[in-house]
């Protein structure tokens, strides 16, 4: 008896995960966008304040192999333990879409600049006390400021033609 009503009851929850209507159009895919050529990356480096201009951006993107368990650099790129850094600088802290900020982070007030991303990955439980991150942080500041420019040039959108 109990199997013959849990195998209909199943059915019938999973049915109504689909879409409402069989006409019902998907969501549309988000545009993808190709990652910044060599050359497009050397020029928007070239174009960085001191000190960051004088960057290694292959020794940032080495460090950023730290960060990779837990983040994504591509434009719509899905959040994982940590949220997606595409176009993280000049975004108001704790406001990317999707994820779920702790409240120090939510409460920041700021946008996130290279300086306060320095600070952050100095030692982030410093930086914002109570924030979730559980990553130790970067010492040395030349991996710092290489982590820094790499992530500026490959994460920030192409300005519109």
């Amino acid at each position: 008896m109990f199997r013959r009503l849990i195998l209909p009851a199943a059915f019938l929850t999973l049915a109504a995960c689909g879409p409402s209507s069989p006409t019902e159009p998907a969501a549309p895919a988000a545009p993808t966008v190709p990652p910044p050529t060599a050359a497009q990356m050397q020029a928007a480096l070239a174009a960085l304040p001191a000190p960051y201009d004088g960057a290694d951006l292959d020794n940032g993107r080495r460090v950023f192999a730290r960060c990779r368990s837990c983040h994504t650099v591509t434009a719509n790129g899905p959040n994982m333990t940590g949220p997606n850094l595409y176009g993280v600088f000049g975004r108001q802290a704790g406001t990317h879409a999707g994820y779920r900020y702790s409240a120090p982070v939510k409460a920041a007030g700021f946008a996130w600049d290279a300086e306060r991303i320095d600070h952050w990955l100095e030692n982030p439980r410093t930086f914002l006390p109570g924030n979730k991150m559980t990553f130790p942080g970067i010492a040395d500041p030349t991996d710092r400021r290489d982590l820094i420019a790499w992530l500026q040039v490959s994460t920030t959108p192409a300005p519109a033609a």
